[in-house]
């Protein structure tokens, strides 16, 4: 029984914090190019929606940014770790378009960029047990995509982890070739989280878009829960 559980080192951060996940299963992720159109489509759209959560010319000042660069000094990161909404959102406002990379990807992004919150996926096939987000001891081995080396996070870092390792390190800075979302993915866990009530109205309403575009798509029916400190777990994935 694989389970996403929030440990209390979270929420002791972050006690507002909402974690929505979006489970399906069955799909086939292998990219199609004469779908390519259509995500590309996506893409563009959710940039196009994205820049008015970047509409001060001084970009660090901007409220996405400023609330998750907060939020990241309130546990240790690797140094130069960016949220991945930042990541997102420093390439709309240099002018950068974004190209389709495979279906539950390009799906999650469009839907981060469109309601500025932070995206994720893992492959649920990955895990060695429960995917727990919380403080690392620190060790846990981690390799991001491209790397050849381990790069183990630091303690005190916020993570998500399981029993073989980290699985997205800096709470959603990078995540790791083991569990990472592929054309050979069949069973997945996308992920939006939030820190704050404003942010958690927007997380809720991009999970609900996650689910319709995943479940027209992939013609597949995916479950909703959402986590905070009085419900920190999910049923089984």
């Amino acid at each position: 029984m694989t389970k996403v559980v929030i440990d209390k080192e979270f929420f002791e951060l972050f006690p507002e914090a909402q974690i929505s996940t979006l489970t399906i299963h069955g799909i086939d992720n292998h990219v199609d190019e004469t779908d390519d159109p259509y995500f590309a489509k996506l893409l563009h759209e959710g940039s196009e929606e994205s820049k008015k959560f970047i509409s001060n010319e001084v970009f660090r000042e901007n409220d996405v940014i400023d609330q998750w660069r907060q939020a990241f000094r309130q546990f240790k990161t690797k140094k130069g770790a960016r949220c991945s909404i930042e990541a997102l959102l420093k390439r709309v406002s240099q002018g950068h378009e974004f190209s389709p990379i495979n279906p539950l990807v390009d799906i999650y992004n469009s839907v981060s960029l469109k309601y500025g919150v932070p995206c994720g996926g893992e492959n649920i096939n990955a895990f060695d047990g429960d995917m727990h987000l919380g403080e690392a001891k620190g060790g846990e081995g981690f390799k991001p995509l491209g790397a050849t080396e381990d790069s183990p996070a630091l303690p005190g870092e916020i993570i998500y982890y399981d029993n073989s390792g980290a699985i997205c390190r800096c709470l959603n800075w990078r995540e790791a070739q083991r569990t990472m979302l592929t054309e050979d993915t069949t069973d997945s866990v996308l992920v939006v989280e939030a820190i704050n009530e404003e942010q958690a109205k927007r997380a809720s309403a991009a999970i609900e878009e996650l689910k319709e575009l995943t479940e027209k798509y992939f013609k597949v029916d995916g479950k909703i829960e959402h986590l905070t400190k009085n419900h920190p777990e999910t049923e089984q994935l």
